[in-house]
């Protein structure tokens, strides 16, 4: 018995030297090359059989994951055409998200899927893009900003209570902004979020550990905020009586931690899925039965209660600081993936930039640093998959709104509202989105309005280039 021989019947990669080794075994347990080959052709042939102990049990399991590997490569193939999807505001959406959510709907792990007014190009699945898979995560399907999030605070205080001069030091000395920023180490805050256990649990958890420790209670770059504005409440609702109140409004998500539990996971779910067709590339999913996809899964819920916790810290620090007790406030995740029942069945649904919307379910769309926001309820839409606009959405790319935009008309333009802005580019200046109204006014069956916040102390990242 030599190589030749086993490479006859097929076997390739590991599995031939695994079966050399356990035939020369055979062999000098007496058996003829005939015997030999055919007991070789039965493991080849059933691999399941063998894999509870003996000679072949090693070749067995060798054979089982070149199975499984060619069963996956083989799943990579997209569906010819997309399945079909509600869409939402479609004047409002830009070509190219469209076309980004029509592959994410032939992909084979695709069950159903939808699309939001404030819909634009992201990687791999749009912004604004509500996709329902079955049993599989796909982490550019949640995106780089694991648990991105909103949330509100109610404050005792009448809008005019709280001076402008104020407003601007609590926030600069109670928030922090940017990339890789985070409060001075006595002044950091603590958060149950990082006593969980789950950060021994995988060793990159462990590794990211202390990056999460020292940024809790801040604030990324882009279009994260944090801003005093005023709550118009038209009629009793959230536990309080219709009027104005002084409102904190945040948007903040996993800082570093979480982006780098995405970019991880991401190259794994590229590198499972070598074969898959180039336009989905972004697309690449962790089955939920993998060791992959349950590492994914326990790291990505991980990150969303860290987002959470974020806003919990700060606006705990503020409450403080203006010495009064919250009177309601609502919160909610846009960037993440759900189990969820969809027509029976138990399906992963991602909401990247999507708030969820179920029946009776609160949640927040902000407008721009100087157009309102939304407190709305959901009303369940069954074809939107319980799902509403994360925002206004963009309507001009970072580097266009940077090119085009001129720094004297947006700051006319927040002067015209009254918004004091603290930081923020030109990159995010309210005419790089898309009319809040607007976008509003397309959703009316996925959600109701329950109260407007209108911005009036902002303060955010300085970005790319200051207004």
């Amino acid at each position: 018995m030599n190589g030749k021989h086993i490479t006859k019947l097929g076997f390739e990669r590991k599995a031939i030297g695994l079966a050399v080794a356990a035939a020369a075994l055979r062999e000098g347990a007496g058996l003829e090359r005939g015997e030999i080959l055919d007991e070789l052709r039965a493991v080849q042939a059933d691999p399941a059989a063998y894999l509870s102990g003996g000679i072949y049990a090693e070749l067995a399991a060798e054979l089982s994951a070149l199975a499984a590997l060619n069963e996956s490569k083989k799943g990579a193939a997209l569906r010819p055409a997309p399945l079909p999807y509600a869409v939402w505001g479609a004047d409002l959406i830009e070509p190219g998200a469209r076309a980004q959510m029509d592959v994410a709907m032939r992909l084979p792990i695709t069950r159903a899927g939808a699309l939001m007014p404030d819909a634009h190009v992201g990687y791999g699945l749009p912004i604004g893009g509500v996709l329902a898979t079955e049993n599989a995560a796909i982490p550019y399907g949640v995106g780089v900003d694991i648990g991105c999030s909103m949330r509100l605070s109610v404050f005792p205080i009448q809008p005019d209570g709280l001076k402008l001069e104020e407003a601007k030091t609590l926030l600069l000395k109670h928030t922090r902004f940017g990339a890789g920023v985070a409060f001075e180490k006595r002044e950091r805050g603590d958060h149950e979020v990082l006593h969980e256990g789950t950060w021994d649990d995988q060793p990159l958890l462990g590794h990211l550990f202390e990056k999460a420790a020292a940024q809790i209670g801040s604030s990324g770059s882009g279009n994260h905020f944090a801003e005093f504005g005023t709550l118009t409440l038209g009629a009793a609702d959230l536990g309080l009586e219709a009027g104005e109140y002084l409102a904190l409004l945040s948007h903040s998500g996993s800082r570093g931690f979480g982006a780098q539990v995405a970019g991880h996971f991401t190259n794994l779910a590229e590198q499972l899925h070598p074969n898959l067709d180039p336009a989905a590339k972004k697309l690449a999913w962790l089955s939920l039965e993998s060791e992959e996809g349950q590492a994914y899964w326990q790291a990505m819920n991980l990150a969303g209660r860290y987002a959470l916790a974020n806003h919990e810290l700060i606006h705990a620090r503020l409450a403080r600081a203006l010495g009064v007790n919250v009177l309601a406030s609502v919160h909610n995740s846009h960037n993440l993936a759900w189990k969820q029942n969809v027509n029976g069945q138990e399906l992963i649904v991602h909401r990247k930039g999507a708030t969820p919307a179920a029946a009776g379910q609160l949640g927040l769309i902000p407008g721009s640093m100087a157009d309102p926001g939304f407190v709305v309820r959901g009303r369940g839409h069954a074809d939107a998959l319980a799902s509403a606009s994360h925002g206004a959405g963009r309507q001009l790319g970072r580097k266009a709104a940077a090119s085009k935009l001129v720094r004297k008309e947006v700051a006319a333009y927040l002067k015209e509202r009254g918004v004091t802005l603290m930081g923020g580019g030109i990159d995010e200046a309210p005419q790089a989105y898309k009319r809040i109204e607007d976008v509003i006014s397309r959703q009316t069956d996925l959600v109701d309005v329950v109260a407007q916040f209108t911005p009036k102390v902002v303060r955010m990242d300085s970005g790319s280039e200051d207004i």
